[in-house]
């Protein structure tokens, strides 16, 4: 379903390697929602698809979590998550902010014990947003 045009509308990102969760939200309603899960080669998506996301739901920012250690200390992906993030901002010249994704997929297995957890693990980022914007940061 297409954005309100009253609703500030986002779209979040849990990326991996593999596998690269989307879900949607909007700040008026402040619910997440799993989108779908999109394949992606080493990190790559097939950046069609994305387009197709991006230009239904107009997002006003997008959200992708950043994989930190309990530590606070960069994950092992946290670098590829900050290129995707800047790529999905340059592409599609879009803002776009990094949200600490710790326990995101850990929570997603609590509603969905099996199969792909994504785009649940992206609801739980962009709900993570919604909840503290300020603790954004910059990809």
């Amino acid at each position: 379903m297409p954005r309100d045009a009253r609703c500030q509308a986002l779209i979040g990102f849990d990326f991996g390697l593999k596998r690269i969760g989307v879900a949607t939200a909007n700040i008026t309603a402040k619910i997440a929602t799993p989108l779908i899960v999109l394949n992606a080669k080493n990190g790559v998506p097939d950046w069609r698809s994305v387009s197709r996301i991006i230009d239904e739901w107009s997002p006003d920012l997008l959200v992708i979590g950043l994989p930190l250690n309990m530590d606070d200390s960069d994950g092992e992906l946290s670098g590829r998550a900050k290129k995707f993030a800047r790529q999905l901002s340059a592409r599609f010249n879009k803002r776009a902010v990094m949200v600490d994704e710790r326990l995101s997929s850990h929570e997603a297995t609590k509603f969905r014990p099996s199969g792909k957890l994504d785009d649940l693990a992206a609801a739980f980022i962009l709900e993570t947003w919604l909840n503290a914007p300020s603790s954004a940061s910059n990809p």
